[in-house]
């Protein structure tokens, strides 16, 4: 573990295929944002090193292809997460009603100690949401998930980017604190192969 962080969490971004999660991914670590953002091919990830609540933190963020036909192969990097963020798009009423499906696959591929918040992104883009407080409301309820842990965001105008990563950042934290940290170091072992791997697929 780095010496100079104490806690190391591996974070993934999932959902259906234009959603925004590499846009999101990327305005939360570098602070920028593309107007004209390419699908993510298999997976692909970047670091951010952040302080939160006194204690420095190193994150180690996922971002994954929505397509269908990746979806066994993205299922393998599930393994070690601490982390997952299910993104939907507020304009697209598919998005949302295949979160369902998303979150049925996260329980079924991690442990019972990954936190897991959702984002509904495009916010910004006010006449075009089809998806409704209620129905979010319902979801939420549903599947037992807190209303504290879903955000409205917006990658193009930097709309609750960081207060949501940093919301799931201190959850983990509060975890760990609990549980202890030897998964956490596990899940951290990346070589040159890995790296190169998991972003050529």
């Amino acid at each position: 573990m780095d010496s100079e962080c104490k806690y190391l969490f591996k974070m993934i971004l999932i959902g259906n295929s234009g959603v925004g999660k590499t846009c999101l991914m990327k305005r939360y670590t570098d602070e920028t944002y593309s107007f004209t953002q390419s699908s993510t091919i298999g997976v692909d990830f970047k670091i951010k090193s952040l302080e939160v609540a006194g204690e420095k933190v190193k994150l180690q963020i996922w971002d994954t292809a929505g397509q269908e036909r990746f979806r066994a192969i993205i299922s393998n990097y599930y393994r070690g997460a601490h982390g997952i963020i299910i993104v939907f798009d507020m304009g697209s009423k598919e998005s949302f009603d295949n979160l369902g499906d998303w979150l049925s696959e996260v329980r079924k591929n991690t442990s019972e100690n990954v936190e897991i918040i959702i984002l509904g992104n495009k916010v910004d883009d006010k006449e075009k949401i089809v998806v409704t407080d209620e129905e979010i409301e319902k979801f939420l309820g549903e599947n037992g998930i807190e209303k504290s842990s879903f955000y409205m965001t917006s990658a193009k105008d930097n709309i609750c980017v960081n207060e949501s990563f940093e919301h799931l950042t201190k959850r983990l934290i509060e975890k760990y604190k609990k549980i202890g940290f030897g998964t956490a170091k596990e899940s951290f072992k990346l070589n040159a192969r890995d790296s190169k791997s998991a972003c050529c697929m």
